[in-house]
């Protein structure tokens, strides 16, 4: 066998009916792609030919779609193979799927200009890209059989994988032709289908990663193994911003297995012969740590500067419409206000930060690990370790999670990556691990934000001014207004003639990231509680409140008025029970939700059920849209009951594993009820926008409850339950 091998250990074999047999694949180039689907069937078939940079069609009429994004969870490569078997007209069972090699070009994100995953943009992205290489392919098997058969091209039809011609009788699998149809010319502009002939959009479609994950062959960055390679980890400081002064490796470097212990710039890295070792060996490091240009303010000292920022002059304008203070000040005005508090947030995927690195005999490197932006990850790698881009291989693995952990511009977690294994002397593969707590201790947060909102209503009982201030780092490290900090409040729907959202943007040591739905994350929260109040205030139901500031044309309308229907809104509820509801547009995709909310035992929010409804445009797959829809809501119920990152006294991190910073229980995740908005308008996003609105509607339902509006986040840490 080669130097570099790839494993299936153990802790999978039992799934597989294997006992402790570990299945071995010798790991050549490029084969990771195909690993991770736990279905070599294009490694089996090196004679699969390419109709374009997405669709390879193998003899055994297999076809094979490259998929530009990765596979962690949120359904696009089910998707995204949907569109070209559509199109292609082939039989759902043909279809297999790997990751896209590292191209940027190629393969961009037409939404990024880069290959990356996020933003939910998966589909959206690649709805009529993926549908015209399906239809690509096909002209050409069409031509193929046509110049065959001696036949006419527009007599011949496909369908379910068969290719016929019904007047002379013959036909033929894809298979038979690929190599003669890799040969025609491609169509410039192939013929897309009218979606009224569609088979398979819009068709529940089981997910083609799930039976891989099932009996345990799918492949994870933490199942590559190979022989001799090193384990590696990284000692990171425990105040952001600090830097290492100096280090004693004196009891690391008598622990059995420790082999090398390695100052870079992000740490202290310790490698060993395996996990175990590495962990004892870096528990026994002694690091002096310089704080000079460290963050050691706590969360509550940012939160009061934060406070102390509201209303000063250097605010940045992001909406400002009619005379907001005339508006408060008129006649016969009530006037409502709150501050609101938003924590740092972890994205605490399952699958924390790995990554393979191994170079060759010829002086590449290859790297296996979830690559959320893969071209990116391989120019940190070729910029760090000195080795031209062109030798750099990146591996898309699966991944266990990310809701924006992985999409990081710059690739640092790859850039430390890259220090460890080049610091190693890269003479051998060198997994390079994150712990959960190195994840939840390590930064890279949802910003900590404060909201101030003034409102005023009319002696009629409208709501006439909406006045909001937002202070928060900026996501993209902006000095000029970023639009991720403000969204969901700059643009929010409601008809309300005097308007102003002004922004404040402090810098902060503290590393932050994007979460899950981004600025909705605390936008949405702010204006549907707020909304919901100041309809409470001047007597009005919150639907039809909410529907009479909708514009007559508003597609929130449409989400609205179906969950309001959905959970009979208005009708008598058992005791000690009550709704909220909140509706919320983000990456473009309109979401309503209503949560039932009673008092639990431990005295915070017991959620019995939520009702959703969404408009995303075409909905390629309904089953993979409601179990975003459903992952997105226990998601976000996890956030704002029970999640935060604090900074303690100094600035030192207090949280660091699912104990203290814990995921929603199963037994905690509510009845979910499902409904899709019918629509002929171009996809949109759903790994993201189920999130946004659970969060106010709880929050809506709980202040009915209690008669407390929730000002601070999370609701069970600041109730003190």
């Amino acid at each position: 066998m080669g130097r570099h091998e790839i494993l299936r250990p153990s802790r999978r074999a039992f799934l597989q009916g294997a006992g402790l047999v570990i299945g071995v694949t010798l790991a050549g180039r490029g084969m990771a792609a195909n690993l991770i689907q736990g279905n070599p069937a294009d490694v089996q078939n090196p004679e699969a030919k390419a109709f374009n940079a997405f669709v390879r069609i193998a003899p055994d009429s297999s076809v094979t779609v490259l998929s530009k994004h990765i596979e962690f969870g949120q359904g696009p490569y089910t998707g995204l193979t949907t569109l070209v078997a559509e199109e292609l007209d082939a039989d759902w069972s043909q279809m297999r799927v790997e990751a896209a090699p590292a191209n940027d070009e190629v393969y961009k994100n037409l939404a990024f200009g880069l290959q990356g995953t996020g933003g939910s943009t998966a589909i959206a992205n690649s709805y009529e890209q993926m549908r015209k290489a399906g239809a690509t392919a096909r002209a050409m098997l069409v031509a193929a059989a046509a110049d065959e058969w001696n036949v006419p091209a527009e007599e011949i039809t496909i369908s379910k994988g068969v290719i016929s011609h019904q007047a002379s009788g013959q036909s033929s699998d894809f298979g038979s032709l690929a190599d003669k149809a890799a040969t025609m010319d491609a169509p410039s502009e192939p013929t897309l289908k009218d979606p009224k002939d569609f088979v398979l959009i819009g068709k529940d479609r089981p997910r083609l990663d799930t039976p891989s994950k099932v009996n345990g062959t799918a492949v994870f960055t933490l199942d590559v193994l190979t022989d001799d390679m090193l384990i590696a980890l990284v000692a990171h400081p425990d105040h952001f911003g600090a830097t290492v002064a100096s280090v004693d490796e004196t009891e690391a470097r008598k622990v059995p297995g420790v082999v090398d212990i390695k100052t870079i710039p992000q740490g202290v890295a310790v490698y060993a012969e395996n996990t175990f070792a590495a962990l004892k060996g870096r528990a026994a490091l002694k690091i002096d740590w310089n704080l000079d240009a460290a963050e050691t303010r706590s969360s509550d000292e940012i939160y009061e500067e934060y406070r102390q920022m509201i209303g000063g002059a250097q605010g940045l304008e992001a909406a400002n419409e009619g005379d907001v203070d005339g508006a408060m000040n008129g006649d016969g005005i009530t006037t409502l206000s709150v501050d609101l508090v938003f924590p740092f947030l972890a994205h605490a995927p399952m699958e924390p930060l790995d990554a393979v690195l191994m170079r060759q005999a010829d002086g590449s490197i290859d790297c296996y690990n979830g690559a959320q932006f893969p071209g990116q990850d391989k120019a940190a790698i070729a910029e760090v370790c000195g080795v031209d881009p062109a030798n750099v291989r990146v591996n898309t693995q699966l991944a266990g999670g990310s809701f924006g952990r992985r999409a990081q511009f710059g690739s640092p977690y790859m850039r430390e990556a890259a220090e460890v294994f080049k610091a190693s002397g890269m003479t051998r593969p060198v997994k390079h691990m994150w712990t959960r707590e190195d994840d939840i201790r390590g930064g890279f947060y949802r910003p900590i934000y404060v909201h101030s909102l003034r409102g005023a209503i009319d002696g009629a009982g409208n709501i006439v001014a909406w006045d909001q201030s937002i202070v928060g780092q900026s996501i993209m490290n902006k000095d000029e207004l970023d639009t991720t900090s403000v969204e969901g409040a700059s643009d929010m729907p409601y008809r309300i003639a005097n308007r102003r959202v002004m922004a404040h943007q402090p810098k902060l040591s503290v590393p932050i990231l994007w979460w899950r739905s981004v600025g909705h994350t605390h936008t949405g929260f702010a204006v549907e509680t707020f909304i919901d109040q100041l309809l409470d205030k001047a007597g009005k139901d919150p639907v039809a409140g909410r529907l009479a500031l909708l514009p007559d044309d508003a597609r929130e309308r449409a989400v609205l008025e179906k969950v309001a229907e959905m959970a009979d809104w208005g009708s008598p509820l058992p005791d000690g029970r009550r709704r909220g509801v909140a509706v919320h547009k983000s990456f473009s995709t309109y979401v309503a939700e209503i949560a039932e909310v009673s008092i639990g035992e431990d005295g915070g929010p017991k959620v019995h059920k939520v009702w959703c409804a969404v408009d995303c445009g075409v909905a390629v797959n309904p089953n993979i849209i409601r179990a975003q829809m459903e992952g997105g809501i226990g998601y976000g119920l996890g956030a704002i009951l029970y999640d935060e990152v604090t900074l303690g006294d100094g600035g030192r991190v207090v949280q660091s594993n699912f104990h203290d910073y814990r995921s929603l229980r199963i037994s905690e995740m509510p009845q979910v009820e499902v409904a899709i908005i019918e629509s002929s308008a171009a996809p949109t996003g759903v790994g993201e926008p189920g999130t946004p609105p659970i969060g106010p509607a709880v929050a809506n339902a709980w202040r009915r409850l209690t008669g407390q509006p929730v000002t601070r986040l999370p609701i069970m840490s600041a109730a003190g339950v």
